[in-house]
């Protein structure tokens, strides 16, 4: 059997509509179970915090928890050791909505002016990934049918049924990260701030996915 190997590539914008806020709450004390305590009552002031902005208890995830001694180093007769300090923990949550500059920046005044100031990182992802994934992946057969056929036409051959498609189904990136970790503090937004929210203007740019598909045609 003669055949033919064509591999096609797919590229597409994605606009980004969902706005993610990762929050890290951490905190250090003597006692194990007093450690469990205060994270537990910092994550419900969290869920508090939230729901004025129309946020269920359950929307609020937990992305990563741990709780670990500390210990600091210190000199004594010149010789450096090492003590007990208290056990700290350290909980990674996140709240995910529809991009709304709005809702994001009168949340974003609420966590700067509260009690808990954790750490944040926004990012924008795209709600539907399948459906864009599906799209690249047709536009990257597409783009393989046509470079077939050019070199079908090409040789003087006739393109027949395909025998194989190879397809990496690797995973695609549809986030975008444009404020890492930082602290809610007027310093760090840049933006001015009414009464009781941060005006944010920011729009998340389209992003530009790629991906490849090996498409095998017997050939007559």
């Amino acid at each position: 059997m003669r055949a033919i190997r064509v591999t096609g590539k797919g590229q597409i914008k994605v606009h980004p509509d969902m706005t993610r806020i990762t929050m890290t709450l951490q905190g250090l004390y003597q006692d194990y179970a007093e450690t469990l305590r205060r994270s537990s009552e910092d994550t419900e002031q969290i869920r508090k915090i939230l729901e004025p902005f129309g946020f269920m208890p359950s929307d609020l995830k937990t992305l990563r928890f741990d709780i670990d001694p500390e210990y600091e180093s210190y000199q004594e007769k010149n010789t450096w050791k090492q003590r007990f300090i208290g056990y700290k923990f350290e909980h990674a949550v996140k709240v995910e909505f529809e991009s709304d500059n709005g809702r994001l920046g009168k949340l974003l005044y609420t966590l700067a002016h509260g009690p808990l100031q954790p750490e944040f990182r926004i990012s924008y992802f795209v709600k539907d990934p399948e459906g864009s994934k599906n799209e690249l992946l047709g536009k990257a057969v597409a783009d393989a049918k046509d470079k077939a056929s050019v070199l079908a036409s090409a040789a003087g051959v006739v393109l027949k049924g395909i025998q194989s498609v190879d397809y990496s189904w690797g995973e695609i990136n549809l986030e975008y990260h444009p404020m890492e970790k930082a602290m809610p503090t007027e310093d760090c937004l840049s933006v001015n701030s009414p009464a009781d929210h941060y005006d944010l203007n920011m729009e998340p740019d389209d992003m530009e996915v790629t991906d490849t598909v090996t498409v095998i045609w017997e050939i007559g």
